[in-house]
């Protein structure tokens, strides 16, 4: 039964191509974008060694993560419980509860496959190489896309509709980007910003997948701090999520 939901989830998301297609498209621009400057594939000091099409690789994986997240599952959720499907849903032997694991599937694959297409698009585009810690980098990119998807279920459990719950998305995600380094590089941030931005969901996210493409083991309190977002937003969506 999981399976035909799964399914019927993922027609219905593939002939809403906008957003999904989005959450792919940004990204892709920003790394062309800033990857055809001149020397973007050359090491830079201001980057913590990284050259620019790298640091954007991973930026790009990072804000698809949020797209994700933050935007879409947030305004597909809230939109079922405010026409009524959840609640139609728990009168039939299918659980609510399948619908909503279903939502949590198709955006985690669709993150997965996104992460791939930006380190296979920055490899033959600009020669970047695969992430040199990539089992280091599976681990923070799994921890990033948990935590953002708990969150996004938090923004769910407390919407009242799908117009809040698209507001509350959107007033996270704006600032999610300058603490992950978007609008204003990580490296050349004070020192006194960098730890906030350690701190926060999406830059502890993009420091650690960043150590781990350039080969390093990501600091253990960047991992608790990942999943600690995890763990408190998923009991925290349960215990609030409301099904009508």
């Amino acid at each position: 039964m999981f399976g035909k939901i799964l399914a019927i989830e993922f027609r219905l998301r593939m002939r809403e191509v906008l957003t999904p297609a989005f959450a792919v498209a940004l990204p892709l621009a920003l790394l062309f974008g800033f990857g055809l400057m001149p020397d973007a594939t050359k090491p830079a000091k201001d980057l913590g060694g990284e050259s620019l099409a790298e640091y954007m690789a991973v930026l790009g994986t990072g804000i698809a993560f949020a797209i994700l997240s933050l935007m879409m599952l947030p305004g597909v959720l809230s939109d079922y419980r405010e026409r009524g499907v959840l609640r139609r849903m728990r009168a039939t032997p299918v659980r609510p509860s399948a619908l909503l694991t279903a939502q949590l599937v198709i955006n985690a694959g669709a993150g997965a496959v996104t992460a791939a297409i930006m380190i296979g698009v920055g490899a033959a585009a600009f020669g970047t190489p695969a992430p040199r810690g990539f089992g280091w980098f599976l681990l923070a990119a799994a921890l990033c896309l948990w935590e953002l998807l708990a969150i996004g279920s938090l923004i769910t459990a407390v919407s009242p509709n799908a117009r809040a719950g698209n507001a509350i998305g959107s007033v996270l995600f704006f600032p999610s980007m300058f603490f992950a380094g978007v609008y204003f590089p990580y490296d050349k941030m004070p020192h006194t910003l960098q730890r906030i931005c350690d701190c926060t969901p999406l830059g502890a996210g993009i420091r650690t997948m960043r150590d781990a493409w350039l080969g390093h083991a990501p600091h253990p309190y960047q991992l608790v701090i990942m999943a600690g977002y995890a763990v408190v937003a998923t009991a925290a969506a349960a215990r609030l999520f409301r099904w009508e």
